[in-house]
């Protein structure tokens, strides 16, 4: 019992690294005037790199084969999460960003739907009343969207948030796969993608160069590979739920960066997502030790 108490605390931790590592994509994207399959060409190139030096360092060059051979499970994790990886920023050029965080908080409804179709695994009332909570806090951060939303981003969006919710879901069923090969694999995936649409790329100068770097180690990199190794040790809606963090933590960054000073429903909404994560947690020891 003390072990599983453990590793609930790790996914946890690691979950929330996640959340915060990917919410940093809008302040990288904002500063890199490409196309976005340039952007997805370099950040997944980088990011996929440095996750293979994580992958060589824990277990030696011989984890190289995992890329080479990631069996089925992988090769399907890997999948999933290319699909999501080069349909977000697509998304956020083809309609209004609140749009597509809308959709990103559906995302435990989802991937609680597919835990229990395939895993037979049923999510708390506390995970789905707060994963309630939390979306009615994104749907006030997103109460200024524009009527006339572009159908091509809003069916990318909803393409990203099943892609990866049916990877949260296969990540947990093959708790044994090596899902930091399996996050590195996606990256290359992705920048393979994206290659013959990417035309800037030989427009990318030195500054650009680094910007992209960090990008791809700090919000593809370590996000990906926190959250395959997190979700796993996760109940399906709760790994998501957390996730969700990333929608109002974006125009942290923002601020921070940029002194663009959030509006007052951003803030109620953003309180709302932060709160219900946080009594999720929170109640999660209280709810396992009264059982």
């Amino acid at each position: 019992m003390g072990q599983r108490h453990s590793e609930r605390g790790l996914g946890i931790a690691l979950v929330l690294a996640a959340a915060v590592a990917w919410s940093t994509a809008p302040f990288f994207t904002r500063l890199l005037p490409f196309d976005p399959w340039t952007i997805l060409f370099w950040r997944g190139l980088f990011g996929g790199s440095l996750i293979t030096v994580f992958l060589v360092v824990m277990q030696g060059r011989a984890a190289l084969w995992q890329l080479v051979i990631p069996g089925r499970s992988g090769l399907l994790v890997a999948s999933l999460s290319t699909i999501g990886m080069i349909s977000f920023i697509p998304a956020l050029q083809m309609t209004d960003v609140m749009n597509v965080a809308v959709l990103i908080a559906t995302q435990p409804f989802v991937a609680a739907a597919l835990a229990w179709l395939w895993l037979g695994e049923a999510a708390t009332w506390r995970t789905l009343i707060a994963s309630l909570v939390a979306f009615a806090g994104v749907a006030i951060i997103v109460g200024g969207v524009r009527a006339g939303a572009d159908i091509s981003g809003v069916a990318l969006s909803c393409l990203m948030v099943l892609a990866i919710s049916a990877m949260t879901v296969v990540v947990r069923r093959h708790r044994e796969t090596s899902m930091v090969a399996a996050a590195a694999l996606s990256n290359f995936m992705g920048s393979l993608v994206s290659l013959p649409f990417a035309h800037d790329i030989a427009h990318v100068g030195g500054n650009s160069l680094a910007i992209l770097v960090m990008f791809g180690c700090l919000q593809v990199a370590l996000g990906l590979t926190f959250y395959m190794l997190g979700s796993r040790l996760l109940p399906s809606g709760q790994a998501s739920l957390i996730a969700t963090l990333e929608t109002p933590l974006m125009p942290l960054w923002i601020w921070v960066a940029f002194r663009e000073i959030p509006a007052v429903h951003a803030l109620i909404g953003g309180a709302l997502v932060i709160g219900a994560v946080v009594a999720d947690i929170a109640a999660d020891p209280r709810s396992r030790r009264t059982t």
